[in-house]
Parts: structure tokens; C-alpha cells; sequence
């Protein structure tokens, strides 16, 4: 039986994915550092787990072996939001954004594409964010680090094509643990709805409910795109 490897597997689009893609009759396996939340929610979907942090680079190849072969799907739902001026960003914010979002990606796809080789159409999803294309204020590290992640989906969709697709979704603000600063004080997460033309911030299953289209087979002629699930925000001037 193929298997779903999902990196950040107990934040709230990995977790989101994993319940769809289990309940579409997937099996998964789940990554993350987080050991009593990963148990947990690996017992709730009957999956398996491997509790690692993505800054380690042994995390991914025993990852990778702990899941077992054929991976039918690579998912690195992996992200940092670390917005700060250029002036306050230090060497350090700017490797650790990049290490956790570009070179975790590479690391996984690496570890993974053995364990793929097998697998009857196999594909990788990642993920950007919608201030990539449009240049949003305090964001210059997550920009630059997930814009790699954009670079790099586009290359592994050449380069693994025709065999394994590749795609990313790139979010806007989404209701997650990992956003709860921004989200949790009720007059901000107003105001930043306010810059979505559809009037309301994401939801972890607004973004899970492409992903898990991306990886069936239903998407089969799509790859190397990066793709907005975003409210409207990156397109849209909305209501003046």
C-alpha cells in the first residue's frame, strides 16, 4: 500500500490534509516535532509518525525510512512568518527562514525520491505564500526563502516530469496555530480580513482541499504551478 508523507503534518494545513486525504482512503504518515500533538492526532487517523524537527538534517532520511516505500505523496507543509523591517533582520533570521522553508523542502524531496520511484503516479507538493508576488511590507525574509520554494518547484516539475508532478500552493493569512499572533487578537484579524476582497481570513481547509486535489490523480495533467488560495488578496483591488 502507497503511502503520504506529510511534513508538518500537526499544524493546522498539514493536520487539515491529512484528515482529507485519510478520508479519501490514503494512508499517511506524519512528520513533526511536536511529540505528544503528533501521537495524538496519529492515533486519531490510525496513521504512522516519525517526531523529528525539520532544522535537523537526519530528520528527513529517517523520516523517509520510516514511512516506507512506495511515497505516492511528498508533502512539505512547513512554514515560518517572521516579519520584521530590514533593518531589525539579522543573518541569523534570514538562514534560519531559509533552512526551514527552501532547504527543509530540498532535504525532503531528496530523502523521498527513492521511496518514489515505485509509486503509480506519484507527486510533491509545497508551499509558498502570496507575498511572493506581491510585495508586502516586513516580509523580506519569508518573501526570499519561499520565493526559493517557488524556484524550486518549478525546477523538480522539469527535471522529475514526466514522472512525478510537482506543484506548491501559495496561502495568504490563514486561521493557524503558527499564525495565532495575528489571528487571535480580534480587532487585527478584523482588519486584516478587511484586505481580502472575500471578506474573511483563510481557514486551514481552505488550503487542505486544494492540496488534496494536487496530489490525486484527478490533477494529473497539472504541475509545476504554484497556485493562490488567497481570498482574493493577490488579484483583486477589492471594494474602494
Amino acid at each position: 500500500m502507497t503511502i503520504d508523507l506529510i511534513y508538518g503534518g500537526t499544524g493546522g494545513i498539514g493536520s487539515a490534509l491529512a484528515r482529507r486525504l485519510v478520508a479519501a482512503g490514503r494512508r499517511v504518515h506524519l512528520v513533526a516535532r511536536d511529540g505528544a500533538r503528533l501521537a495524538a492526532l496519529a492515533g486519531e487517523l490510525n496513521a504512522t509518525f516519525t517526531e523529528g524537527n525539520v532544522a535537523d538534517a537526519d530528520t528527513f532520511t529517517r523520516a523517509t525510512a520510516e514511512a516506507g516505500a512506495p511515497i505516492e505523496a511528498l508533502i512539505y507543509a512547513v512554514g515560518t512568518i517572521n516579519l520584521k523591517p530590514m533593518g531589525r533582520l539579522t543573518d541569523a533570521d534570514f538562514e534560519r527562514d531559509f533552512a526551514i522553508n527552501a532547504l527543509g523542502a530540498a532535504r525532503a524531496v531528496r530523502a523521498a525520491l527513492p521511496a518514489m520511484k515505485d509509486a503509480k503516479a506519484p507527486s510533491i507538493l509545497l508551499f509558498s505564500t502570496v507575498a511572493v508576488a506581491h510585495g508586502f511590507a516586513a516580509h523580506a525574509s519569508v518573501s526570499m526563502a519561499k520565493g526559493a520554494v517557488e524556484g524550486l518547484t518549478r525546477a523538480l516539475a522539469a527535471e522529475l516530469a514526466p514522472r512525478i508532478r510537482v506543484n506548491a500552493i501559495a496561502p495568504s493569512l490563514t486561521k493557524t496555530p503558527l499564525a495565532s499572533a495575528m489571528t487571535s487578537n480580534d480587532a487585527m484579524a478584523k482588519a486584516l480580513s478587511a484586505l481580502h476582497p472575500l471578506g474573511r481570513l483563510g481557514e486551514a481547509d481552505d488550503i487542505a482541499a486544494l492540496g488534496a486535489f494536487l496530489v490525486s490523480d484527478t490533477a494529473g495533467w497539472i504541475t509545476g504551478q504554484v497556485m493562490a488560495v488567497d481570498g482574493g488578496r493577490g488579484v483583486l483591488k477589492g471594494k474602494s
